[in-house]
């Protein structure tokens, strides 16, 4: 048998490969972020500061953050459910639905922001039934949260799916045959199992949330302290030829989103690790 020395590696051009990775992410990650934070130090420190706590960023901050941060919260549950009934169950148009959960990858968002807020509005389908109970979707909260569910639902879906295929059943049916419930055999068994998925499920749904644009700016309304999303006030800033006051307005909501996912990704590396504790031991 013949046997690697200890200075050769399995996959050849591994310093060439890694000089690639690094600099493509420089070029496209890296070099942007950059030119972000520079482009914001053209203001001075007061007048950065003022652009930022401005009373209306603050409040377009508030939003983004909360409707996005709900709508993670709603894909976490019906995304786990949609794909337990993907994997699990065998019915009529299961190859359809299965198909549609990516449809909001392949539709364009201002499509999609069309036509929510076509079915939402007053006189829309959905809109026309809930104005006479008094509850009004479009041009609100609600409407921007609903947005966002709908353009983050593939992430949680598409992320779990994969892994409750591949977990076995062994341990579910000797958890039955012990007597267990079929709760506690979800919370003790599999629940484990599909938190690391869970967590980067409704990281990647929150961090789109944060930054979408397109779905969410014809439902919104863009009425200044009350529907107004953090990118859509970055877009007037741009459109006035007030660049460093967008890029600071940037900046700060790229802070924002990199300490929340961190924060996301410390409880994932954590779950895992106590996951492969669990199982040694």
């Amino acid at each position: 048998m013949i046997r690697l020395r200890k200075n050769e590696r399995i996959l050849p051009g591994f310093s060439l490969t890694l000089g690639f990775t690094i600099l493509y992410l420089s070029l496209i990650v890296l070099l942007p972020l950059a030119a972000l934070a520079i482009k914001s130090a053209d203001l001075s420190l007061a007048q950065w500061w003022n652009t930022v706590s401005d009373p209306r960023v603050v409040a377009s901050y508030r939003l983004s953050l909360t409707t996005a941060f709900i709508a993670a919260l709603v894909n976490l549950v019906f995304g786990l459910l949609l794909a337990w009934v993907l994997v699990r169950y065998e019915f009529p148009g299961k190859r359809i639905i299965d198909g549609l959960i990516d449809l909001p990858f392949a539709l364009p968002t201002a499509v999609a922001g069309i036509a929510l807020t076509t079915i939402y509005a007053p006189k829309g389908w959905i809109g026309s039934l809930l104005e006479p109970l008094s509850v009004k979707v479009a041009y609100t909260p609600i409407g921007i949260t609903i947005a966002l569910i709908f353009i983050g639902i593939p992430f949680v879906v598409r992320t779990v799916q994969p892994v409750l295929q591949d977990l076995e059943a062994d341990m579910e049916e000797a958890a039955v045959m012990l007597g267990s419930y079929r709760f506690r055999i979800f919370r003790k068994v599999i629940l484990p199992d599909l938190l690391p998925p869970l967590l980067t499920g409704f990281a990647l749904a929150f961090a789109r949330g944060i930054g979408e644009y397109g779905s969410v700016v014809f439902i919104s309304g863009n009425m200044p302290m009350k529907t107004e999303i953090a990118p859509l006030l970055i877009i007037t800033k741009l459109e006035q030829y007030q660049y460093a006051q967008a890029a600071a307005i940037a900046v700060v909501l790229l802070l924002i989103s990199f300490a929340l996912l961190l924060v996301i990704n410390i409880l994932q590396r954590w779950s895992n690790r106590r996951l492969r504790a669990v199982k040694g031991g």
